[in-house]
């Protein structure tokens, strides 16, 4: 696999147990398939960064894909609400991530290397408004997809940290990409204006119906 780290600095060597544990999917070292995207990240302040390119044989460690068939956008979501801190205490968004821990959760530190969507800014609203009820799950998921704005892979474990190398670094100009960003930002927000607005189906569900009844992982309304 050739992947890419955006940053503000060349990392020859990137090294296990580093990372914040409050990012989408814990500690780790976050990279992309896309060259651009990782541009994108590197600018994100604005600021000229670096696009670090590595080669990393998969072979032999376990991977947790989020977005393979055999999950559905709650997985993601529960697993975003254990390391993300947005909920608030008292309300049905605190509820609800009780009840995504419970039965939604999927354990990251248990892979070599997990895949996912990146919970940036646009995401991460999409994400707030149907834990509070305001979109259903049908959009939340056709959201995910708005702006293209990306996967990531992230490495979890000493063994894959171990079968990582480093192929070069190449500059990334903030006045380029910053704004490309920015647009991607924007288009993916304009799109979903259009897909909240849009007519739901009375078969449609939200997380309060999924609440009250007690959808679990395996039901089939959820694919």
């Amino acid at each position: 696999m050739i992947l890419f780290h955006g940053s503000d600095h060349i990392v020859e060597m990137p090294l296990y147990g580093y990372g914040k544990k409050t990012n989408d999917y814990g500690r780790g070292f976050y990279m992309t398939e896309t060259k651009d995207m990782a541009k994108e990240w590197a600018c994100s302040r604005n600021r000229d960064g670096f696009c670090n390119c590595y080669d990393l044989d998969p072979d032999g460690l376990k991977i947790l894909d989020l977005n393979s068939s055999q999950f559905t956008i709650l997985n993601w979501l529960a697993v975003l609400a254990r390391y993300r801190t947005y909920w608030q205490r008292g309300s049905i968004a605190e509820e609800t991530k009780n009840y995504l821990q419970k039965y939604f959760f999927v354990d990251p530190e248990e892979y070599d290397i997990v895949i996912g969507y990146r919970a940036d800014d646009s995401y991460f609203s999409f994400a707030q408004d149907f834990v509070s009820g305001t979109i259903s799950l049908r959009k939340l998921t056709e959201a995910m997809y708005l702006g293209k704005l990306g996967e990531q892979v992230v490495l979890k474990s000493e063994k894959a940290f171990s079968q990582i190398r480093f192929l070069g670094a190449e500059p990334a100009v903030a006045q380029m990409y910053y704004e490309k960003k920015a647009a991607r930002d924007r288009d993916a927000r304009r799109a979903y204006r259009q897909l909240r607005t849009s007519i739901d189906d009375k078969s449609e569900l939200y997380i309060l119906d999924i609440l009250r009844e007690e959808i679990k992982n395996d039901d089939p309304r959820l694919r």
